[in-house]
């Protein structure tokens, strides 16, 4: 009688790799709960022996974490709000309307991919300058509005829907902004939600730009706080590892709510070019 594993043998392999990426996670997690005595004893404690709420108490007392954290959510929830919005209807446009210049001006959204962020930095803070809107929230989230990836990523979702379905809808007298909102947004689905996890993941985690942009701790993004906070004192690993899980847990809990979704679609919109 052959012997046959109750799981696929790629998970030998996989499982390892899991536990390499998982363990750090774990390990700020526990760090956080610890006192500064058993953070900074030798050799390191990996468990602590009791939690500790001192990083957690001393974080939201000596910093504004939450206005910080009000901020980070405000910001990714317009970017990805904006992003559903801005990006399906472009990729749509791009996959179904026939217009002049159509292939051309894709290309052109295409290749600003390949512009460096820094080499946009300058005109982009002297632009926004000069619109009043540098050191204050708009800043952090305007550039987040729309973006090439999120065109490219739902143009080629939209090409692989069957055609004929937008056929029947324009054929039973629907035009293409009814066809687009009733028939087509609803199977696009999975990609919205893909579309929706990977801009939080960007806008969520950003930190170049709006330390550059914004000066007021009071409009601070979560990670800009967090980077000036560790910049000015001396380190308290209990409070950064605890600034750290508070930025860190809800991208975790977004992935796992959304994952089965985002795997399929990364697999079809490979289909169709």
């Amino acid at each position: 009688m052959r012997w046959k594993l109750p799981f696929s043998p790629w998970h030998l392999l996989l499982m390892p790799l899991a536990l390499i990426f998982v363990l750090p996670l774990v390990q700020m997690l526990l760090t956080s709960f610890m006192s500064s005595a058993e953070i900074n004893q030798f050799p390191p404690k990996l468990i602590p022996t009791s939690l500790h709420l001192e990083g957690y108490r001393h974080l939201f007392a000596e910093t504004p974490a939450l206005r910080w954290f009000a901020n980070t959510v405000l910001v990714s929830g317009i970017a990805v709000i904006s992003h559903l919005a801005l990006c399906s209807m472009a990729g749509y446009g791009f996959a179904r309307l026939k217009f002049a210049g159509r292939g051309l001006a894709f290309v052109l959204i295409l290749a600003t991919v390949m512009i460096p962020i820094q080499l946009l930095m300058i005109p982009t803070y002297l632009m926004f300058a000069r619109i009043g809107i540098v050191d204050t929230l708009a800043a952090a989230y305007v550039p987040w509005l729309a973006s090439a990836f999120g065109i490219f990523l739902m143009r080629q979702f939209f090409l692989g829907l069957p055609a004929e379905l937008e056929e029947a809808a324009l054929i039973d007298g629907a035009g293409p902004w009814r066809t687009f909102r009733s028939i087509v947004l609803p199977l696009a689905k999975p990609a919205l939600t893909t579309l929706a996890i990977i801009t939080l993941l960007w806008s969520w985690n950003d930190l170049l730009w709006p330390l550059v942009a914004i000066s007021d701790d009071h409009t601070f993004t979560l990670q800009v706080g967090l980077a000036n906070f560790q910049g000015m004192r001396r380190t308290e690993w209990s409070q950064l590892m605890a600034g750290n899980v508070l930025a860190t847990m809800p991208l975790i809990l977004a992935f796992l709510f959304a994952q089965r979704k985002f795997i399929a679609t990364m697999t079809f919109t490979g289909i169709k070019g």
